[in-house]
């Protein structure tokens, strides 16, 4: 409970040196924001003016104050480029991003964890090398060219999935999964190798552990002792990994998302750097922050209720 104050406390603090870091950074963004928006062509005046109306002539620590005030009550302002409340745009994004990110996890757990097990029960022999250096292949193949890779053969070629993520709207979920079948995929082949490297090394501890071989002494097949001894540490093993790619997934989805035309934040963040929209930036950075300590947090949580060893030294 102390462990889970103490983090409670340190997240706002942290949110806010996130909060100088990002406005300080987007500010940096070189190019001149008026001049963006009404192109090379206008005149000085009217640049200054627009410059005058967006706020952006105050001194740096006023302009910081407004928008950090903004962004906690909820007012995040209006889009540069797209003209739209940034709140309810990034929202919208974010839900996007993390349905795609919630199907990509729900099948890399059983599929990284199930390989990660195998290999570690036949370690130094050969399933354990394939299992071990495929994922370190995949992991290596940059995202987009597995998504190509996977776009031909079962897009074009097959035609058993659409090319596009987005599905058509008033789809049911159903469907609209089906469209997210493939980035899905792509981001599962990517992150796979990461996880099953740690669900391994877990597994290979806890094999060759003493009570792992005091029960093989008393009558356990191998299996059993699997189920029973070793796929719960393998698994405390791999919360980590776990909480850094889902991290990942929520955040670093840019080249996917392009690739499959998925609508998801990390699209937006690209676009709205390139475009200088500094209120979708700073509020996409800011939202993105939240979400990882939040995602942090939850995995050191998980990490100390699974293993009882780190509560043990903590007390003591």
């Amino acid at each position: 409970m102390r462990f889970l104050l103490r983090r409670l406390v340190a997240v706002p603090l942290t949110l806010l040196g996130v909060s100088v870091l990002v406005f300080v950074t987007t500010e940096l963004v070189p190019g001149d924001v008026a001049r963006t928006i009404l192109g090379r062509e206008a005149s000085a005046e009217s640049v200054a003016r627009l410059r005058s109306q967006l706020g952006l002539d105050a001194p740096l620590p006023e302009r910081y104050a407004d928008w950090l005030g903004g962004f906690l009550t909820g007012r995040w302002g209006e889009s540069y480029t797209l003209g739209v409340p940034v709140r309810d745009l990034v929202l919208d994004r974010l839900a996007a991003s993390m349905l795609l990110a919630a199907l990509a996890f729900a099948l890399l757990v059983p599929v990284a964890v199930g390989l990660g097990l195998v290999a570690g029960v036949n370690h130094d022999r050969p399933l354990d090398r394939l299992v071990s250096v495929s994922g370190l292949a995949l992991g290596a193949t940059p995202e987009f060219v597995t998504g190509v890779v996977l776009l031909v053969v079962f897009a074009v070629r097959l035609r058993w999935f659409p090319s596009s993520a987005q599905a058509p709207d008033g789809s049911s979920l159903l469907v609209r999964l089906g469209h997210l079948a493939l980035p899905a995929l792509s981001l599962v082949l990517l992150c796979t190798g990461y996880v099953a490297r740690h669900v391994r090394a877990g597994a290979v501890v806890a094999i060759e552990s003493a009570y792992a071989g005091a029960a093989e002494l008393r009558g356990l097949t191998r299996w059993q002792v699997v189920r029973r001894h070793v796929l719960r540490n393998s698994t405390i093993a791999a919360t980590s990994a776990l909480g850094v790619q889902l991290q990942f997934l929520l955040g670093g989805l840019v080249t996917v998302e392009l690739l499959f035309n998925h609508p998801g934040i990390g699209a937006l963040l690209l676009s709205s750097a390139v475009d200088k929209d500094l209120p979708t930036l700073q509020a996409t950075a800011m939202v993105l922050g939240l979400l990882y300590m939040v995602i942090v947090l939850a995995a050191d949580v998980a990490y100390r209720v699974l293993d009882p060893r780190i509560r043990l030294g903590a007390a003591s």
